[in-house]
């Protein structure tokens, strides 16, 4: 059974099972309604059959007497991230989710998870992780493990709390050992398919051979990342900005040790003590609109940073997010050594 099919009942059951059911269901105690071809036709509490009882109703009576009939429902793929924020905001906490004929697929339940983003999640795991050998002779670098965790389920796990359900990875060495750990993500409630590179593709050459997604936006990124960032914030920004491509990036500072003198031509215009220049870095993080895959040439070797020029220069609309938490790419020993030390202190 899947986790959301504890919230589906049935009209052909009784209110005594139905009230055992919300007992099982403890703090998310909420049911929908649906009919045989799983149909959403309403909501039921045990607020509900409370005041079905007080308005004479008894338990021989049939369900739908005691149900709200319009209950709230996200539409996947007509999604509203301010309805969302609004009805989270307002407590609103186990709400399903229908597909185009108003079939439930999924509940969302904001005990459980931060978001629930209409996003398609790339991972590239592919790489070979040669600075960190001899730990990736025999250990794919995303499998190795911070705290006893793998470095890649730090990432899937984040995502999957912000309501990410279908994810790809795209893999080649050691490829096998990454099938193996997440098989096809229905032991996490997601589903999790795979493309292995034959030739290396780049850092995003891959999405062009990938031949599905279910919704309108896609997430790239890199696997070896420790990352606590906002992936509701970075898709508003994405939507509020009308962009096409959204980079999430670092902050990097460089401090000069010297007076800067500013000048045009021979006149000096100003001077800086030892100033600070802060630049931006990628962080290895981007999300975009689908569309955005058909500049991606055909298997060729083609690089995100490939991808942001193609983009520039189309007219597209690419955007910057810094990353204002924590964030280590790990990609050297000691930004492993790094990892195990910092994620005693971080909630990820």
């Amino acid at each position: 059974m899947n986790e959301y099919e504890k919230h589906l009942i049935r009209e052909e059951e009784s209110v005594r099972e139905v009230l055992q059911k919300l007992d099982l269901l403890a703090s998310d105690a909420i049911l929908f309604l649906v009919d045989h071809e799983e149909r959403l036709l309403g909501s039921l509490t045990d607020g509900d059959i409370r005041r079905g009882l007080i308005r004479g109703l008894g338990l021989q009576d049939p369900i739908q007497a005691f149900i709200q009939p319009n209950p709230r429902y996200f539409k996947r793929n007509e999604f509203s991230l301010e309805q969302m924020r609004e009805w989270r905001a307002k407590n609103f906490r186990i709400i399903p989710v229908l597909n185009e004929n108003l079939q439930i697929v999924d509940v969302v339940n904001f005990r459980k998870q931060r978001s629930y983003l209409p996003i398609d999640a790339v991972i590239m795991a592919g790489g070979m992780g040669q600075r960190l050998r001899p730990l990736t002779l025999e250990t794919p670098k995303p499998l190795l493990k911070v705290a006893g965790k793998p470095i890649i389920d730090y990432n899937v796990d984040r995502l999957i709390s912000f309501g990410v359900r279908n994810f790809t990875l795209t893999i080649k060495y050691l490829g096998q050992q990454l099938r193996d750990h997440f098989s096809d993500g229905s032991s996490r409630r997601i589903s999790v398919n795979y493309y292995e590179e034959q030739e290396p593709l780049g850092t995003i050459g891959a999405l062009r051979m990938i031949d599905h997604f279910d919704h309108d936006y896609v997430l790239v990124m890199n696997s070896d990342l420790l990352t606590d960032i906002d992936f509701e914030d970075l898709f508003r920004e994405l939507l509020e900005k009308n962009g096409d491509m959204i980079i999430a990036t670092t902050p990097y500072q460089v401090k000069i040790p010297y007076g800067v003198i500013e000048s045009e031509g021979d006149h000096i215009t100003a001077l800086q003590e030892k100033p600070t220049y802060t630049y931006y870095s990628n962080a290895g993080i981007y999300l975009f609109r689908k569309e955005m895959i058909d500049y991606i040439p055909d298997n060729q070797h083609f690089n995100a940073t490939d991808l942001m020029h193609v983009l520039i220069s189309a007219g597209k609309h690419v955007l910057n997010y810094p990353i204002l938490g924590y964030w280590l790419d790990i990609g050297r020993h000691q930004d492993y050594e790094k990892a195990q030390k910092d994620i005693k202190h971080l909630r990820i």
